[in-house]
């Protein structure tokens, strides 16, 4: 069987359940003996929403500005399909959103 690279993207607006999560599959990849690059930090991504303070058009236009970051995160693994199993059942919270991706080599 060729070897396989899996490629995890992580994505959430909440890092700390971010840095858990890619721990947790971190510390999988480290108790079975397989090859980890990352966790590698994508470009965080700020979606910026800005909204006028006043209801009405009078007096002078002040605006609030409203800010979500979005992280991300990719950690790429040399793994065997046990390892593979086992990331599989990591509990990711709702915010966490995550994509695997399988290259053989």
């Amino acid at each position: 069987m060729a070897a396989q690279i899996a490629s995890i993207k992580l994505v959430s607006p909440d890092y700390k359940k971010l840095e858990s999560v890619c721990s947790e599959i971190k510390e999988i990849a480290k108790r079975t003996g397989a090859n980890v690059k990352g966790p590698i930090p994508l470009p965080t991504r700020k979606l910026v929403v800005p909204t006028m303070k006043s209801p009405c058009g009078d007096g002078s236009e002040t605006y609030e500005h409203w800010q979500m970051r979005i992280h991300k995160r990719l950690i790429n693994i040399e793994a065997d399909e046990r390892t593979l199993r086992q990331i599989m059942r990591v509990q990711v919270p709702d915010q966490v959103h995550i994509e695997i991706e399988l290259k053989t080599v």
